[in-house]
């Protein structure tokens, strides 16, 4: 079975950091993209950053300078280290990644469960 599991969310402070990991397991053949994505109550989920296979990225808007996502192929994970946090940036934070099954040899989207981000003022 095919599992994303996510590390590294918790409480901080505004202006403190925190580094997310999220590591896929499973009967995987290929993973192309992997990404974060964040979602507040009240409000839909939106992409904070995505990183290819080739290392190509692209960030929210909201984070560009703040956070940077990266990724380890061999060990089939990707990090975000985020820097400078405001209140504004909490929120649960899932990890995605679009990948094929080795079972199938399709391509699907699959999220973690995701993990908690608190900023205080």
């Amino acid at each position: 079975q095919v599992q994303l599991v996510e590390s590294g969310g918790g409480l901080v402070q505004a202006g403190g950091s925190l580094r997310l990991s999220c590591a896929a397991s499973g009967s995987i053949f290929s993973i192309n993209a992997m990404g974060w994505y964040r979602q507040a109550p009240g409000k839909q989920r939106e992409l904070v950053a995505k990183i290819t296979s080739g290392g190509s990225t692209n960030y929210a808007d909201s984070v560009k300078g703040r956070f940077a996502i990266s990724r380890d192929n061999d060990k089939k994970t990707v990090f975000l280290q985020m820097n400078s946090l405001k209140p504004e940036d909490t929120a649960v934070y899932y990890c995605n990644a679009d990948l094929r099954l080795l079972v199938t040899m399709r391509w699907g989207d699959y999220w973690g469960q995701g993990t908690q981000v608190t900023v205080s003022s």
